[in-house]
């Protein structure tokens, strides 16, 4: 699965953060792409000396020098939103660290490499309360006239939108509200606020503030919360996640009106995309409507037949109408779908679900 690059937070819960530990400052972005002279040292002596005056051949050792064992021997590890240097340093980088190296590295060795970022990717997850879709960058490389494209994630990766190329303050702004995202859900809401300020300095877009807005709610700020997202569908009134933070933003704050008017609003943006109809699928399974958490897991599979989460949704939802027989069949596919532990815990409640029916 990829890593998210980017933080979408669908649902919503104002719950308090434990204590947050001693705010640790972003880096400057001159600090972010910044080689140390030791992985310096080792693209001259690696890859530099022995290409010659050839770019392709120098792309190539590049390459060689970021994965081979012998060169940095670069691993990928989801949560890995680093600088150049700690992923040098750790020898661990997620899909975005591994393009800001590209970027870094390629550029020491003479080539024109630059960030490329995919707008919408069939990429998402479920972290407690939050539900996070996932954009991608790669790097792209230009040479003789010929785009290429660097590319970790190129086996998982199913986009569906072309890279476009950015600029490098963009590829700044992600890698600071990545980290301010993986802050948040770890708990961490002071640090997280100080990288997402990071990132809007460097050119807001209605991501980032629906990520800000999802940040306030978390804190307890609704009215800010609610600016935000409304700030996100000003510069983009069919942006899908601050659309469905809205509707639930008004529906946790009794405002019926306005939710019921935004939700016929969001429901002509939002109906043919999976993620957002199991999330409007787990709110009205939190607020105890089953019949109408069925309708909207009912839609996601209809949509996206092989994720198991839809499959398991449903199964619960029909589990709390009493629908057993429809729960067991949601369940079986919920498992066929899944493998190891996952598995096996589906496995688990099949078992008590077929004991409850005999």
């Amino acid at each position: 699965m990829l890593n998210w690059l980017l933080a979408t937070a669908l649902a919503v819960q104002a719950n308090a953060f434990p204590p947050t530990p001693t705010v640790e400052l972003p880096p400057p972005p001159e600090q972010v792409m910044a080689v140390p002279d030791e992985l310096r040292t080792m693209l001259q002596r690696q890859v530099i000396e022995p290409s010659g005056n050839s770019r392709r051949r120098r792309l190539d050792l590049l390459l060689d020098f970021m994965f081979d064992p012998a060169g940095l021997g670069m691993q990928y590890q989801y949560d890995a939103s680093s600088t150049v240097a700690e992923s040098f340093r750790t020898r661990k980088a997620n899909c975005l660290a591994f393009t800001l190296m590209t970027v870094a590295l390629g550029r020491e060795a003479g080539l024109t490499v630059f960030g490329q970022e995919i707008d919408r990717v069939l990429s998402w997850q479920l972290t407690g309360s939050v539900v996070m879709q996932n954009t991608h960058t790669n790097a792209g490389v230009m040479i003789n006239g010929e785009r290429l494209v660097v590319d970790v994630a190129s086996d998982e990766l199913l986009p569906i939108t072309p890279p476009r190329r950015i600029e490098d303050q963009r590829l700044l702004a992600l890698f600071y509200n990545n980290n301010a995202m993986q802050l948040m859900v770890d708990g961490h809401a002071q640090q997280a606020r100080t990288w997402l300020d990071a990132a809007l300095k460097l050119g807001a877009d209605p991501m980032l503030w629906n990520n800000a807005g999802v940040l306030s709610l978390r804190t307890g700020d609704s009215p800010a919360a609610e600016r935000l997202f409304l700030r996100a569908l000003k510069q983009n009134p069919r942006h899908n996640a601050s659309l469905f933070n809205l509707v639930a933003l008004y529906q946790r704050n009794g405002d019926t009106v306005r939710a019921e008017r935004w939700k016929k609003r969001a429901d002509r943006v939002l109906r043919r995309d999976p993620v957002q109809q199991f999330s409007w699928g787990l709110q009205s399974e939190q607020a105890g409507n089953y019949a109408e958490a069925v309708r909207h897991f009912r839609q996601a599979i209809a949509l996206d037949r092989d994720e198991q989460l839809f499959h398991f949704g449903l199964a619960r939802a029909y589990m709390r109408l009493g629908r057993l027989r429809l729960a067991d069949n949601e369940l079986v596919r919920a498992h066929d779908l899944s493998s190891g532990d996952q598995q096996a815990r589906y496995q688990t409640k099949l078992d008590a679900l077929r004991r409850m029916q005999h």
